[in-house]
């Protein structure tokens, strides 16, 4: 069958609770999805760990599953494309086996190690060089941990990884990573697009160590017959290797034109902007990644997206979520009717939603949360709406970093889980003080996944057809009453967590001293 006869792309999001696989035709629409969650464990304050054969039987199942649920035969499928979190870092041996769990970005275990970077061995100029922030995040920083106090396996390893690369290795026995994860890991000059010499001396590995740098329409061909059947695939589907979520969303999101930026919050969150070449922050405070050569994608992301409402669901509100399934609805819808009767601002709570540490435009792996004006007065309504609220304004923190960096934003644009929420993307209008759009579809990392596989085979010549694909489902515009109590909550909020840097730095050693023992 000719590839014009082909007319679906498979689309698999290797998300950090979940893996999400579409079935997407040519047009942008999507067939079918199928979602697979698995666990994140964290044994410490400071860890935050994945079983990498778990995500792989989870993106191998997926596809399996989407494709049933599609109703399409294997010899329709032009390709399957990848999308991917960044960040990860696995040691494994050389057959692919792994050594050490999937280490996450959420993962602030070498955050004594930024200070480190930062003054001895000019981090500065490593950040500009590479695009990633100095922050326990980075593989660069793990590494430099990992050398120090788990020198076994760092010796024993016969490559370090993420998990994309992980899950190639195992359906092709080749390493491989695609330049968009490669300038996530803190060790990628963004210049020259491959391993920079200065962070390779730094962790002291060699090029043969990590995965050979491809471009991300970079395909694979070839796939043994089990794992073919295994995924309900035929032996000749190329996979393409794809790209980071965050670059994919904003081009699924349509987000590819100047002053259009994407805010995606699904387990964590970003902002983010495209220019056409590297461009770095003087001051550090976001990143630069790509996509392709003349595309790539600035911005700052959070650690405390939606994996906060999943906190407050498990945490908090198990009552009231047990309450809504009794009801027949799903827990966060009434959760989310509960925080509606609550006035905007939450009467004065604020919650500053560092969990997980911080990202941008902070990058404190100490930071921790805080609910701050609690009184008798506030109710368990307050406290999950203040959550909600407190999110946005992680938001709002980047937006206003990035707008010094790109130039004010003509238009938002919203992905991700939390976009299906009309009340949290409202949130976020008002505490923006700008108009949201919400494209049609929601899952933009698969969709630009889908359409970068089309470039990758040929089917297209660049990514304008994105506009076609996109269509704006709702807008949201600026209630100015609302957007005034945001205005003044969120300075209160920005002086709150400055006046307490040293006391997050305290009790975030505290807490690695005493719990666990």
């Amino acid at each position: 069958m000719s590839p014009a006869a082909k007319p679906y792309v498979i689309a698999s999001d290797i998300g950090t609770t979940s893996a999400k696989t579409l079935v997407i035709n040519r047009e942008g629409k999507v067939l079918a999805s199928h979602s697979i969650e698995y666990p994140m464990h964290t044994p410490t304050p400071d860890r935050a760990e994945q079983n990498p054969l778990e995500i792989y039987q989870a993106v191998t199942k997926g596809i399996k599953e989407v494709i049933w649920k599609a109703g399409i035969s294997s010899k329709e499928i032009l390709c399957v494309s990848f999308s991917s979190a960044m960040h990860s870092l696995i040691a494994v041996d050389r057959e692919g086996n792994p050594l050490t769990p999937c280490i996450t970005w959420a993962d602030n275990r070498s955050s004594a190690y930024v200070p480190i970077v930062k003054k001895d061995h000019d981090g500065h100029g490593i950040y500009r060089r590479t695009g990633t922030p100095i922050h326990p995040m980075s593989p660069l920083l793990k590494l430099l941990w990992m050398k120090d106090h788990d020198r076994e396996i760092y010796e024993k390893a016969y490559k370090f990884i993420g998990i994309k690369e992980f899950v190639f290795a195992k359906l092709f026995s080749r390493f491989v990573v695609d330049h968009s994860i490669a300038s996530a890991t803190g060790m990628f000059n963004l210049k020259v697009l491959d391993w920079d010499d200065e962070a390779l001396r730094l962790t002291g590995l060699t090029r043969e160590r990590l995965s050979e740098p491809v471009p991300t329409t970079y395909r694979l061909e070839g796939l043994p017959v089990v794992q073919a059947i295994e995924m309900g695939l035929s032996p000749d589907t190329p996979f393409v290797i794809g790209a980071s979520d965050g670059v994919l969303a904003n081009l699924g999101g349509g987000a590819i034109d100047p002053g259009v930026y994407a805010v995606t919050i699904g387990t964590s969150g970003a902002v983010r902007g495209v220019v056409r070449e590297p461009v770095t922050d003087p001051q550090g405070r976001l990143f630069c990644y790509a996509l392709k050569e003349d595309f790539w994608v600035i911005g700052g992301a959070i650690n405390n997206g939606g994996i906060m409402f999943r906190w407050v669901r498990d945490q908090l509100a198990t009552l009231e979520a047990e309450e809504g399934r009794s009801l027949g609805l799903d827990p966060y819808d009434h959760l989310t009717k509960l925080a509606e009767g609550v006035k905007a601002g939450s009467d004065g709570l604020l919650f500053l939603p560092f969990l997980l540490g911080e990202r941008a435009p902070y990058w404190n792996a100490n930071a921790r949360g805080i609910f701050f004006g609690l009184s008798m007065y506030h109710q368990k309504s307050h406290m999950i709406r203040a959550v909600l609220e407190g999110v946005v304004y992680r938001i709002h923190s980047v937006m206003t970093a990035l707008e010094e960096l790109g130039g004010k934003a003509g238009e938002i644009r919203a992905a991700g889980g939390f976009a299906r929420s009309t009340f949290w993307r409202q949130i976020m209008t008002d505490v923006l003080g700008a108009s949201v759009t919400v494209p049609d579809a929601i899952e933009a990392s698969g969709l630009g996944a889908a359409q970068l596989g089309l470039l990758a085979m040929g089917e297209i010549q660049d990514f304008s057809g994105i506009h076609e694909w996109v269509q704006t489902g709702s807008r949201h515009s600026v209630d100015e009453a609302n957007h005034e109590i945001y205005r003044e909550l969120t300075g209160i909020y920005s002086r709150v967590y400055h006046q307490l840097t040293n006391e997050f730095d305290e009790i975030s050693a505290f807490q690695l001293k005493h719990i666990g023992r």
